[in-house]
């Protein structure tokens, strides 16, 4: 895959974890669909796109599915979701954005660290100039959060994190995510038995198409996409350039909330992609041989 590419896909999975975010906020929080809906609803619609996207393809791959991704694959995913939904029921959407990518970010590192890399200088000054620049972006918003939904978004991040970290061994990147979904299934038609028997379902037409595209198109071709792009990236890299996604979260509000561009934005947004852009120049200056 040539740089270019690389960058263009990493750029564009990015992006479609922001759409989860805008997405989610939409439907969890103007449309009051329940976390568990929308999390069953996300994960079916992004299971039925990829079994799809499988089909036609190549027939055979979808029936060999199972020989791809993994239970723990699966387990880190609907922990995440689950985590990532119930969060945003009692935390501010700039709150859980810290908790999040911050436990994402340091669970990557670690592993790295754990594996024996050493941070260089420049790496090490970018991903605290990153880390400062987010915390500035949200600090305005902060709130203390619930005990039990700080909880569920660290463990939302630890679970994504690991999901990535699984993810950067990929060689079949489609056929591991198509995988790791549809393993939940089951699962998720068993819950929506429970839901809509027992529970008080009730969801409206937008809150459906949110919940729809959060799964079919930003979680199902979006992880997709950054699977592929994960065996190419450094675990640093992949880490830190996943702190710019609040930023075009906040971009997206702007285009389709129709919030308004504040300095506060512009500064922050510099101090995180400047961060990041070290951490990607001190991974270029290692490749170019002395």
């Amino acid at each position: 895959m040539s740089t270019k590419k690389l960058f263009l896909f990493t750029l564009i999975a990015l992006l479609a974890f922001a759409a989860n975010s805008i997405l989610c906020r939409l439907a969890l929080k103007v449309e009051w669909v329940d976390p568990l809906d929308f999390s069953i609803i996300r994960l079916l619609s992004a299971a039925i796109i990829l079994w799809l996207l499988l089909v036609a393809k190549n027939a055979h791959s979808a029936k060999i599915f199972m020989q791809y991704g993994s239970s723990k694959g699966a387990v880190n995913l609907l922990i995440y979701v689950l985590g990532f939904s119930y969060a945003y029921v009692g935390l501010s959407t700039a709150t859980g954005a810290l908790i999040l990518f911050a436990a994402v970010q340091f669970t990557m590192l670690g592993a790295a660290l754990l594996s024996g890399k050493r941070l260089s200088v420049l790496e090490s000054i970018g991903i605290a100039i990153s880390l400062m620049g987010l915390c500035y972006f949200v600090y305005p918003e902060l709130d203390k959060p619930n005990g039990l939904t700080f909880i569920f978004m660290i463990v939302a991040g630890i679970a994504w994190g690991m999901y990535s970290l699984i993810g950067s061994q990929s060689v079949s990147p489609l056929l591991d995510t198509s995988s790791n979904f549809i393993r939940l299934v089951p699962l998720c038609v068993l819950a929506l038995f429970v839901a809509y028997f027992f529970g008080d379902t009730h969801i409206t037409f937008l809150g459906f198409v949110y919940s729809v595209a959060s799964g079919a198109l930003a979680s199902g071709l979006g992880y997709s996409l950054w699977y592929k792009v994960l065996p190419k990236l450094d675990k640093s890299v992949a880490a830190v350039s996943q702190l710019s996604v609040p930023i075009w979260a906040a971009l997206g509000g702007i285009l389709f909330i129709h919030e308004g561009i504040t300095w506060h934005l512009l500064l922050s947004s510099c101090l995180i992609l400047g961060g990041i852009l070290l951490v990607l120049l001190s991974q270029f200056k290692q490749k170019i041989p002395a």
